[in-house]
């Protein structure tokens, strides 16, 4: 055999070998709206690393952070259209869309991490089944920490607050800007250092983690442990894509998701004590509410939760049944 031609013998198995490593190969894209050292995002960047591990690489995972692919109203819908094979968007963001998305953002009805997972356990069978008509599929959830009202000044009471600029990103935190009479400005959490660097919001309701990753310290000196309620991420599937992997990969996936949704809930709550401490340490004040305050606050919930009750009907009834039980 000339030369030649076993130089072209070796290139011709050289390119099989190196098509055999990525035969079969399924790459996704994973939309997310939060900043890369967010912990939501972190337990992404691990749910990924450990779906490669699992799989071989048979599976590659690529997270698109901080609303680089998809702004965060539009994940839900890129998943559904195909645009993304997943994504993780805030459960009660989607409230219009159906009440179920957001029972977990009705004010005090889940004030405590276990509160939330008993929530959770009536929420998301019931949620899963309407997802499931639209070709998606909840992979995992991590809450967020329990609600606070960021403001750049001191309250005493709902009065004080009225005609404030104020953050909107969901129906609730909308609705609560009707019931306590404040300025309602829809925002991202992408877009909130500016917004609050420009004085388009002068207070928010959110977790002590958001106030860190948008430097609200920088704009506001006021953090109240309102606890009103505990919103839950989840991450989203295709149905399409996740029913087109072979069962060892399916397998693979399920489980990796398990473990991030255990250790999100574990990193959230552990985190908690530490956040607003790290909002002390850079200048602001972090108290409980006063008792009007939070008498104030209680009164708003149980109007909210008169109203999604009604937008549910007797599904809803029976669900808040559940979960109290």
């Amino acid at each position: 055999m000339r030369l030649s031609q076993l130089a072209r013998l070796s290139i011709s198995v050289a390119c099989m070998a190196v098509s055999g490593l990525t035969f079969g190969q399924t790459k996704w894209d994973l939309a997310s709206g939060y900043p890369p050292g967010n912990f939501h995002t972190e337990n992404l960047e691990q749910f990924t690393k450990d779906v490669d591990a699992a799989t071989q690489g048979k599976l590659k995972i690529t997270l698109h952070s901080n609303a680089s692919l998809f702004k965060l109203p539009e994940i839900k819908r890129a998943v559904q259209g195909g645009q993304a094979q997943a994504g993780e968007i805030l459960l009660a963001a989607y409230e219009n869309e159906n009440a179920l998305f957001g029972m977990d953002g009705v004010p005090f009805l889940a004030t405590s991490y276990a509160d939330a997972k008993k929530l959770q356990s009536v929420q998301l069978p019931a949620l899963d089944k309407y997802l499931a008509e639209q070709g998606i599929k909840v992979l995992y959830t991590v809450p967020w920490q329990p609600q606070g009202i960021y403001s750049k000044k001191p309250l005493t009471s709902v009065a004080d607050m009225k005609g404030m600029k104020w953050r909107s990103y969901s129906p609730s935190t909308a609705k609560m800007a009707e019931l306590m009479q404040l300025q309602p400005v829809t925002v991202q959490a992408a877009e909130l250092s500016q917004a609050l660097a420009t004085g388009i919001v002068e207070s928010y309701i959110s977790s002590s983690a958001t106030g860190i990753d948008s430097k609200t310290y920088e704009s506001l000196k006021y953090f109240y442990e309102t606890q009103a309620w505990i919103p839950k991420n989840a991450v989203l599937v295709s149905l399409k894509a996740f029913n087109a992997l072979d069962k060892a990969t399916q397998d693979a996936v399920l489980k990796a998701a398990a473990e991030a949704q255990v250790r999100g809930w574990k990193i959230s709550e552990d985190k908690e004590a530490i956040f607003k401490q790290t909002l002390r340490d850079r200048g602001m004040t972090v108290e409980a509410p006063s008792a009007t305050f939070a008498a104030d606050l209680n009164k708003v919930g149980g109007v909210m939760l008169g109203d999604w009750e009604k937008k549910m009907g007797a599904d809803g009834a029976a669900l808040i049944s559940a979960y109290k039980k």
